[in-house]
């Protein structure tokens, strides 16, 4: 997010080289806002099993913000995927 004024800690272990970083490749972490919009969906598909088991309409518009939240997710992962594989400008 940005520099807080703090000291920076030197990292502890063996130094990482170009060799060990091939060789333990992680996935990258899910975007944020995937991730939040993940939740939502969930979230949304939850409430509208809930009130259409107690026989309320409403859960239409659950389903709704279900549907919407979803398309959010797959847009945002798509999103980091396509920057992650685009060759960077600055280098």
């Amino acid at each position: 997010m940005g520099d807080t004024g703090g000291r920076s800690v030197p990292p502890t272990g063996p130094p990482a080289t170009a060799a060990t970083n091939r060789t333990r490749q992680e996935p990258p972490p899910m975007s944020r806002l995937a991730l939040y919009a993940l939740v939502v969906c969930l979230l949304a598909t939850a409430a509208a099993v809930v009130s259409f088991v107690q026989g309320s309409w409403l859960g239409i518009v659950w389903v709704l913000l279900a549907g919407l939240s979803s398309n959010m997710t797959w847009y945002y992962l798509r999103r980091d995927r396509a920057r992650r594989q685009a060759p960077s400008v600055t280098g």
